[in-house]
């Protein structure tokens, strides 16, 4: 079996190359989805470009709409960070089934945690107690 080292090597780049290429291709067709600026048929003709010109649409799109990808990402981010700030304080808040010893631990461990803030922790802890 004679396979040079540096035929390895073109091999590896080449696999990487690629599976960052499926990395990009991924990320613009779930950006494409999310877009809340674009209706249906914006979205249809996009999502065709991509298919059917992958290069060549890829590319498009990251000159045309680029720029809005990360500012759409980071929303994404803040709206799921709130709706799991949401959640904890109100399962805290609620202490289903468990006594206010234990809803007061939960409550200083989000906040230990960093998952709080230290007045989220009062009016939690207000609540819990009143």
């Amino acid at each position: 079996m004679d396979y040079p080292l540096l035929n390895a090597f073109w091999t590896m780049c080449l696999i990487f190359l690629w599976v960052l290429w499926l990395i990009l291709l991924f990320r613009i067709i779930g950006d494409i989805f999310r877009s809340r600026d674009l209706n249906n048929w914006a979205k249809t003709g996009w999502l065709i470009l991509v298919i059917v010109l992958p290069f060549l649409g890829v590319f498009i799109y990251v000159i045309a709409r680029g720029h809005g990808m990360s500012d759409r990402e980071v929303a994404q981010a803040e709206r799921q960070q709130k709706q799991l700030q949401t959640y904890l304080r109100d399962t805290v808040a609620t202490g289903e089934g468990t006594s206010h010893a234990d809803s007061l631990a939960k409550l200083a461990d989000l906040k230990n945690h960093g998952d709080i803030t230290e007045e989220e922790f009062q009016k939690a802890k207000a609540k819990i107690l009143a």
